[in-house]
């Protein structure tokens, strides 16, 4: 790997774990960038490196935002339901066809923008609700553990979603949310990283090395999610979803030469 590739690589990775740790979708910028330097590496290579950064930068921005959320906390509970759910989709993702999931995504996409661009309220309530109804825990289970799969079989904008379902399930703002989502994505990264290891598909050198510039960035994004607050995170969220949206359309109409 030349050295122009290999700092193309890092610098990525950087923006990526700012992108993670403001609103979550740092995978669309660090997956296709691997793939497009290193046409040899296969797809699982692509996302175990990916998965090894993330793991780091997405742990070093949840460990910035717990300090100033400890709330945040009680999401460990949910941990092993997280792990084990993104193990799953992992060992699913060579059967998933994602030119079926992708428009699935997209028209996901399209209506989260709509409906946070017309609930200007949505997510900026400081109350809380950390002990919901019965029913609203049976449909925080089921988020968790689609998501969770979800990532490990495929995973772009696995954080966005998160946010999005702690804030409508629980009630909180974007900044709680966003603590109790880097919490679950933690875990699902490692999650799918032991899959992928499992199966030979992680370079550990290369994945590790990019973990260090992702870890800057997630602290700097962090640190900006603290300092400006829920207005900055739904600003990112809807930048997120249009940049999202646009990217998965461009991937469903034919791959990158």
């Amino acid at each position: 790997m030349s050295p122009t590739v290999f700092t193309l690589l890092l610098g990525g990775s950087l923006a990526a774990g700012w992108v993670d740790a403001v609103v979550g979708g740092g995978g669309l910028i660090l997956i296709p960038l691997i793939m497009i330097v290193n046409p040899g590496f296969s797809t699982a290579q692509a996302l175990g490196i990916n998965k090894i950064a993330a793991l780091f930068g997405t742990g070093s921005s949840a460990i910035t935002l717990t300090r100033n959320t400890p709330s945040a906390l009680t999401a460990l509970r949910y941990a092993p339901l997280a792990i084990t759910a993104s193990i799953g989709g992992a060992l699913l993702a060579s059967t998933i066809d994602k030119q079926v999931i992708r428009p699935v995504i997209i028209v996901l996409l399209v209506a989260v923008g709509f409906f946070i661009l017309l609930r200007p309220t949505f997510g900026q309530s400081p109350h809380t609700t950390l002990a919901p109804a019965p029913h609203r825990w049976a449909g925080l289970l089921a988020l968790i553990a689609a998501i969770s799969t979800y990532d490990g079989a495929f995973g772009p904008g696995t954080g966005l979603f998160l946010i999005l379902s702690f804030t409508s399930v629980l009630g909180t703002d974007f900044m709680v949310s966003a603590a109790w989502a880097k919490i679950i994505n933690v875990c699902t990264n490692l999650g799918a990283l032991l899959a992928f290891a499992v199966q030979g598909d992680v370079l550990w050198l290369l994945g590790l090395a990019l973990a260090v510039t992702n870890i800057i960035g997630a602290q700097i994004g962090a640190r900006m999610v603290v300092g400006r607050g829920t207005r900055f995170v739904r600003i990112i969220i809807l930048m997120v979803v249009v940049v999202m949206a646009g990217k998965l359309t461009l991937d469903q109409l034919g791959p990158i030469h």
